[in-house]
């Protein structure tokens, strides 16, 4: 395996219960986990003694530490004000979880924006939001990580290397989402080349464009596993996440809008532990090709 780089993933694609994520990813020799939906509740339900009596017991059984926490926060609609401040109480826990759990990322998203309108016009509420955001996490030394994500703001390039710079916080930075990419419509190697510098985390996924729908690594068009060996060479260090999305799995239902599985086919793995696997095994294939043509 190449050296600084550990293999993570949101592990409730596995199944909703942590004891059997756990099992799983130890099985397949993995020793990180992003934590995400945790026995049939999202992690932003749970609060820093739960977490103590439920979750870190379990962990320390299995040796198993946590890359992110896969929150929603942000995932809301941009003009609910409501919940905004809901959620600004959610990360606060969220961060003492965080810090709990010696996991120094958390997962965020850039709201959800009317679709009959222009997102551009949302950009200077969405940033002073954000910049909220930034502010908890910087007080609790955790560093958030948005997602480039369907419907929400920061869903293309542009978009994202706009909120990046605006905010302006080493406690913000980027996710690299390359599925999330071509589903909408970006050329992924453009979308690298203008966030290079903001990188701080990479999601495995993968997708197609001709019906969006989700694939194993490496066999759609986001072009893993050349942009993956860029970000090796530049001296990219950390998690690289799997996310396999290939079977329908429980928690998908806290993930997307209105519920949309429109992506996931489910002819791809009998269930979401082969999902995980498979998905595991091929980016062990592309990381050998890749330190073969390093070496």
């Amino acid at each position: 395996m190449l050296k600084n780089i550990a293999i993570s993933g949101f592990s409730d694609e596995i199944s909703s219960d942590l004891e059997t994520q756990l099992q799983k990813v130890t099985e397949l020799g993995m020793q990180y986990i992003s934590l995400r939906g945790i026995d049939g509740d999202n992690i932003g339900k749970y609060s820093v003694d739960r977490i103590k009596k439920d979750v870190i017991p379990k962990l320390n059984k299995w040796g198993v530490g946590i890359s992110s926490i896969g929150s929603p926060i942000g995932k809301i609609h941009v003009e609910d004000d409501t919940a905004f401040e809901e959620q600004l109480h959610t990360l606060q826990t969220l961060c003492e979880i965080a810090n709990e759990l010696s996991c120094k990322y958390i997962r965020i998203f850039s709201f959800y924006i009317p679709q009959d309108q222009n997102f551009d016009d949302y950009a200077s509420v969405v940033i002073s939001k954000l910049k909220q955001f930034a502010s908890i996490a910087e007080q609790n030394d955790v560093i958030l990580l948005h997602e480039n994500e369907k419907d929400i703001f920061g869903d293309i390039a542009r978009r994202c290397n706009t909120i990046l710079n605006e905010v302006g916080s080493s406690h913000f930075r980027a996710i690299f989402d390359f599925a999330n990419f071509v589903q909408c419509g970006e050329d992924t190697q453009a979308c690298y080349d203008l966030l290079a510098d903001h990188i701080e985390y990479i999601h495995i996924k993968d997708a197609v464009y001709k019906d969006n729908i989700n694939v194993v690594c490496g066999t759609g068009d986001g072009q893993i596993p050349s942009i993956l060996k860029q970000m090796l060479d530049k001296g990219y260090e950390g998690f690289l996440t799997l996310e396999p999305h290939l079977v329908v799995f429980d928690s998908i239902k806290d993930l997307e809008l209105e519920h949309n599985t429109d992506t996931i086919q489910n002819t791809a793995a009998k269930d979401g532990a082969e999902g995980y696997q498979m998905q595991y095994e091929a980016l062990l294939d592309i990381l050998k090709t890749i330190e073969k043509e390093q070496s």
